[in-house]
């Protein structure tokens, strides 16, 4: 059985509560996966990309550009 849950760090520790399945079990294999946090973070920087003056300058620099093109048609 396969259990998939994310779970809170403190202190360097983390701790499960394993569903009424595992009982009885005398091992269970735990795979260690950061890429939670990294995608936190990485929406945490879109959310203040969204407000940066200089991001938002550029993407108006890109829009100008391709605002002379958009007209043509292949």
């Amino acid at each position: 059985m396969t259990y998939k849950i994310i779970c809170p760090v403190k202190n360097n520790q983390v701790i499960i509560n394993l569903p009424a399945d595992f009982n009885g079990k005398k091992e269970v294999t735990v795979y260690v996966d950061d890429q939670v946090d990294i995608r936190s973070q990485k929406l945490e920087a879109l959310k203040m990309a969204s407000n940066d003056p200089l991001f938002l300058a550029d993407i108006q620099e890109i829009k100008n550009d391709f605002d002379s093109i958009d007209h043509e048609t292949l």
